[in-house]
């Protein structure tokens, strides 16, 4: 009832502001969007319109124009704002492979995020993380595994990234003709993933079919298919030129090439970077000049403040000042801000839908299909819920920061993994925890009773890994001594001696968790351990997924959105922007674990594999493809698998690609049940890049994989089926 009181009030208030105005025009909703835009703009003087330019846009009471703050995040749910679900890490939620439940994600967060906005229109909060344009999803590539920002992002391969990021969008943005339920951003545009340390200097050197090949087709997929609403750009140069002030970024591909409608938001205080560290500028005036005129609409930060000077000293016009407000007044109008609050039905969002059961559930599923299984020796998993004793321990086991990553909201309703082991257990089972060992340092006292009692009993769960305090942005990760980077993959040393010590003299089974946002080397580990999960940073619903995996409630069924190296060592240098030896796609070295693999508690195989479409074995240039193939639970227990097609062509390693991502799809699988599974390869999937960037089609034999992993030899060592397809063009 509160909360309906307050959508009253927030709809009264509304409509008093508009009988208030209702002589000017802008408040007219009878007039199309771009008359009322227009006569706002018009209305305003140069000082009003730069300071609606920035973030923190102040109100201009005259106009009856209400204060707004751009700035707000929902990585994974609803984020510094208070309470909201708190879903998987997108990191996490890549690796469901899933782009339905992606989706379903992104319209729980949304819905949360318009019901939250209501309630706090209705008391006058108009602060920083209580809007509805939310700077998210990160659609940059994870191209190098020590990057500390890429839990934030879907991994290393361009298709999934672009798949996972369109339906993250769509789903933030909703489906109304008129108006949106909330502004999504695609960020970083474009070329950025560390190192985290030199973000404000660093110049991205890369070539054009590089970039055209890795780096922007999720961006393009987002601006061409979900209409996302805003990009941001990033803090570092590309090619010489800031991110921010990029004439091929901002106006040859975005705008001119992929026909972008919405708005551009710099990073924040990005524009301060220009004069301060890139040294391109010589002060604040030349930076917002430079900036604007390239295209940037919205400063996160303060330097436009600076553009009536800009205007003064003939570096900038006004009419410029004009079109990019009205690219963001076009935003604020989409989203209803100018309109009574009843013409827009998602405002109608009632608030119970915050951090609901209906939520949880949702996050709870994303948790268990994002969990991988890379080892089970002697298929130890799952445990008998009647296991006799059991022994929980390690520095992540009653860990809430673990189960978070970053960005993120604040749920009230955790379930540690130390929660959902006990929860998923007979009550009638010894259960013990101990903590072990400190996260990221030896302990202080050296006294060991833990390895020593877990000798006693029959298995032991350890919980080890990272947090968001280790790994993650620059001035976030205040553990890390690299300003959030990794750049040691592996656990810290303290832990890796913790398991020694563990292993030493124990005969029972073993169970390792690992929590991460980032690939970690496991080659000790997995000669320690006797099963390996790797967790993430799953949400507020983590641990329950992880106890009820554990216990074969569930099958594990989440696949690697990285590659997992055996070392640093099979990694080019950090600062190297070359695909050259990077991801799956490029590397021709064998990895611990590949792209797209995982484990289950049953067994699948794939037969009966074709191509339709082509002509007499031959691809005629022109038109679609569909993959068919049958795919059989061949097992005791039903599961999810993820059905994954992989495309060679001719000059695969020479020049292109080894293997590329064309496809995907999750299926459910009963014991024993045989399901046909299509896969669609449109045309765009089946041309290659040349050096310039430009597409075209190559002649000779091509191969498709059809499985469930990325092809290679290290697959098929650690059991990974394929059906196999060629053809000509």
């Amino acid at each position: 009832m509160r909360y309906y009181i307050c959508f009253c009030i927030l709809w009264t208030l509304s409509s008093s502001l508009a009988m208030a105005h209702d002589s000017q025009p802008w408040f007219d909703t009878s007039l199309p969007r771009n008359e009322r835009i227009d006569a706002l703009v018009a209305a305003m003087t140069l000082e009003e319109k730069t300071s609606q330019l920035l973030n923190a846009s102040p109100p201009i009471e005259r106009l009856g124009v209400p204060a707004y703050d751009w700035w707000n995040e929902a990585l994974h749910g609803v984020a510094r704002s208070g309470k909201a679900t708190v879903f998987p890490q997108p990191i996490a939620l890549a690796a469901t492979f899933d782009n339905d439940l992606i989706y379903d994600i992104a319209s729980a967060v949304s819905d949360e995020a318009r019901a939250k906005f209501v309630v706090a229109q209705s008391f006058g909060n108009r602060a920083r993380y209580a809007g509805l344009t939310f700077w998210t999803p990160n659609v940059n590539i994870f191209r190098d595994p020590r990057w500390g920002r890429g839990m934030e992002t879907y991994g290393e391969d361009p298709f999934l990234t672009s798949r996972m990021g369109v339906a993250m969008a769509k789903g933030l943005q909703g489906d109304h003709p008129n108006y949106l339920k909330s502004a999504a951003a695609a960020k970083h545009f474009a070329v950025h993933s560390g190192p985290e340390a030199l973000r404000h200097e660093f110049d991205a050197v890369v070539g054009q079919k590089d970039l055209y090949e890795t780096y922007l087709p999720a961006f393009e997929a987002l601006v061409k298919e979900a209409k996302v609403e805003t990009v941001m750009g990033a803090y570092n140069r590309v090619n010489g030129a800031p991110a921010n002030a990029s004439t091929l970024l901002l106006k040859d591909i975005l705008r001119d090439a992929w026909g972008f409608q919405g708005h551009v938001v710099s990073d924040c205080w990005a524009l301060l970077d220009f004069h301060e560290h890139h040294r391109v500028t010589r002060n604040a005036v030349e930076s917002a000049a430079w900036a604007i005129n390239t295209g940037v609409d919205l400063n996160c930060g303060s330097v436009y403040h600076e553009l009536p000077k800009a205007v003064d000293q003939g570096l900038v016009t006004e009419d410029v000042i004009d079109i990019r407000l009205k690219k963001l007044l076009e935003t604020r109008f989409k989203l209803g801000l100018f309109d009574p609050a009843e013409m827009n039905p998602f405002n109608a969002i009632p608030a119970s839908v915050i951090n609901s059961a209906k939520h949880a559930e949702l996050a709870y599923e994303a948790a268990l299909k994002s969990v991988v299984m890379l080892q089970n020796k002697n298929s130890v998993l799952p445990l008998d819920k009647d296991i006799r004793s059991l022994y929980v321990i390690g520095p992540m086991a009653t860990s809430i920061q673990a189960l978070l990553g970053n960005y993120y909201g604040l749920s009230g309703r955790y379930s540690t993994f130390l929660e959902g082991i006990t929860n998923a257990v007979s009550v009638g089972t010894t259960v013990d925890y101990k903590q072990g060992i400190l996260p990221y340092s030896a302990n202080v006292n050296p006294i060991d009773w833990t390895t020593g009692e877990a000798k006693n009993v029959d298995a032991t769960i350890v919980v080890l890994g990272l947090d968001g305090a280790y790994e993650g942005e620059e001035g976030d990760a205040i553990a890390s001594p690299n300003l959030g980077d990794r750049l040691s993959l592996a656990l810290p040393e303290h832990q890796l001696e913790f398991l020694r010590k563990l292993r030493k003299d124990h005969s029972k089974p073993i169970i390792v968790v690992i929590t991460a946002g980032s690939p970690v080397i496991l080659g000790e580990i997995s000669q320690l351990a006797d099963a390996i999960l790797f967790a993430w940073y799953p949400g507020q619903e983590g641990g329950r997924a992880v106890g009820d995996i554990i216990f074969g409630s569930h099958s594990p069924s989440g696949r690697l959105p990285m590659t997992f190296p055996h070392s640093e060592s099979q990694l080019p240098a950090y600062e190297d922007y070359s695909m050259v030896e990077r991801t799956y796609r490029y590397s021709t070295q064998e990895p611990m674990y590949p792209f797209g693999f995982g484990m289950s508690y049953s067994s699948v195989v794939f037969s009966n594999a074709k191509i339709e479409g082509l002509d007499g074995g031959r691809y005629k240039k022109s038109g679609p493809l569909t993959l068919t193939v049958t795919v059989e639970n061949t097992g005791n227990m039903a599961t999810d698998e993820v059905v994954q097609a992989y495309l060679s062509s001719p000059n695969a390693g020479r020049g292109q690609p080894l293997y590329s991502l064309k496809g995907f799809q999750r299926v459910r699988l009963d014991a024993g049940e045989k399901k046909i599974i299509n896969i669609p390869i449109p045309e765009v999937s089946l041309r290659v890049f040349d050096d310039r960037g430009k597409t075209f089609f190559q002649n000779g034999q091509y191969v498709f994989y059809i499985g469930n992993a990325s092809p290679g030899k290290r697959s098929r060592q650690l059991g990974a089926a394929f059906e196999i397809l060629k053809f000509k063009m």
